[in-house]
């Protein structure tokens, strides 16, 4: 009884003179550290004196506004130049590529869409019943071949994806190719990297 309390005296008091090793190698679970548990209180406050002197709470909200700012720049010249590595998620990988290509090299009705319905809107709002009946005939008919060129691209596409990339997954590669060319070929992003009637 009075013997174990001595013994665990004597541990502490090994274990205060014992020196502190700075060495890399496994420590002995048995073997006495060389120094006392600090109490939970004093570990925190350590840790918050140590992340304090650090970086300031102020100096983090601006350093990562920085990060997101030279990252949005790295995004936007990536979009601008095609450079793989910055691009988004929905537009990385050789399959999104290759499917932005097959719409590049080609002429799409679709992207002729918003012309054309500009210049349908201010036909239906002269006011003869002649070029009103017209533009209501024009606006049946883009919208009929706009329908019919997609499923021909999205049908040809599916085809040439799965030539190309027999074991990758193609999943959504269709309906992001068919939303690009519903876009003005100058507007795209990222920018087309083909020229029209070039194969990809």
């Amino acid at each position: 009884m009075f013997r174990s309390r001595a013994t665990k005296d004597e541990k502490a008091a090994v274990a205060d003179k014992a020196p502190v090793t700075l060495s890399k190698q496994p420590r002995d679970p048995q073997a006495p550290k060389g120094r006392p548990t600090p109490k939970r209180s004093e570990a925190q406050s350590q840790r918050r004196s140590v992340a304090n002197t650090q970086m300031t709470r102020k100096e983090a909200v601006k350093r990562q506004r920085e990060e997101r700012r030279a990252a949005l720049e790295r995004q936007r010249q990536a979009l601008a130049g095609g450079d793989e590595r910055y691009l988004p998620a929905r537009d990385k990988g050789p399959v999104r590529r290759f499917a932005r290509d097959f719409v590049d090299s080609r002429f799409n009705i679709a992207e002729f869409f918003l012309p054309m319905a500009v210049v349908i809107l201010v036909l239906s709002m002269v006011r003869v019943p002649a070029l009103q009946n017209v533009a209501l005939l024009l606006w049946l008919v883009v919208i009929v071949l706009i329908v019919l060129d997609s499923f021909v691209t999205g049908f040809r596409l599916k085809k040439r994806l799965a030539e190309r990339f027999p074991d990758t997954n193609r999943r959504g590669a269709v309906a992001y190719a068919l939303m690009r060319s519903l876009q003005m070929r100058r507007l795209r992003l990222p920018k087309p990297q083909v020229k029209r009637g070039e194969r990809p």
